[in-house]
């Protein structure tokens, strides 16, 4: 069997980077990052702190995606077409969990923030000091990858496949839709959107959320087994 493909249509990496912006980890701990700040800080240092945070979430994922990326691209052939079916099982496998999570929420595994990690996460944002919303950007970015890495790890084996300038772009392009739905939050917070309003939001369609994701990681994991072993080719 011959590894052999292409990079992924832009509408494969847009749709993919659209459903993985709208995960409930990555929004929940903005939400949690506003209220603290509309509390205690001015409408510009809501800016300030939200955009500086988002930006680190931003360039901790694209750093991130650089070097798996880089990896996979050097790894032996040979080598790569198992890591590639290996990686889509785990990901078809991530997929089924997080449709699990739409019928049974919380029940059985689930793909989610660590207790002790989310613990920590609020302690960081109560500090409400520009160091801290750099070092929580890279944490959060860290910590959220068994929520959101599914199809972030998807795309980039896929794109890995031909690693080059437009590669890196269509991996600049995923992150900046990734974060896009954080930074229409901080503005609709900024306009006077009430906290309470964007958790009602986020808790009705948390369930809907994880549906979407599972069903796309089910797809891009079976769609990387057949690019693995030859079936077919993404032009």
């Amino acid at each position: 069997m011959a590894l052999e493909a292409y990079l992924p249509t832009l509408g494969t990496v847009v749709m993919t980077a659209l459903v993985d912006s709208i995960n409930p980890c990555a929004i929940g701990v903005l939400i949690l990052l506003v209220s603290v700040i509309v509390v205690f800080r001015s409408k510009k240092e809501l800016l300030i702190y939200g955009f500086t945070y988002i930006f680190f979430v931003f360039l901790t994922y694209l750093l991130a995606g650089l070097g798996i990326m880089y990896f996979l691209s050097v790894i032996p052939l040979y080598v790569s077409e198992y890591i590639s079916i290996t990686i889509g099982l785990l990901i078809v496998a991530a997929g089924i969990i997080e449709i699990k999570d739409y019928f049974w929420y919380g029940k059985g595994i689930s793909l989610s923030i660590p207790p002790e990690k989310a613990k920590r996460i609020q302690q960081i944002t109560r500090k409400m000091t520009l160091p801290a919303m750099i070092f929580l950007g890279a944490f959060v970015a860290g910590v959220e990858l068994p929520c959101t890495g599914g199809p972030y790890l998807a795309i980039l084996s896929l794109l890995s496949q031909n690693f080059d300038f437009m590669a890196f772009l269509w991996l600049m392009l995923y992150n900046v839709i990734f974060v896009l739905p954080l930074v229409i939050i901080l503005l609709m917070v900024y306009g006077g959107t009430k906290i309470q309003t964007l958790k009602k939001w986020k808790q009705d369609n948390r369930a809907y959320m994880r549906l979407a994701i599972g069903i796309l990681l089910v797809l891009l994991g079976w769609m990387l087994i057949l690019i693995a072993n030859g079936t077919i080719n993404l032009g």
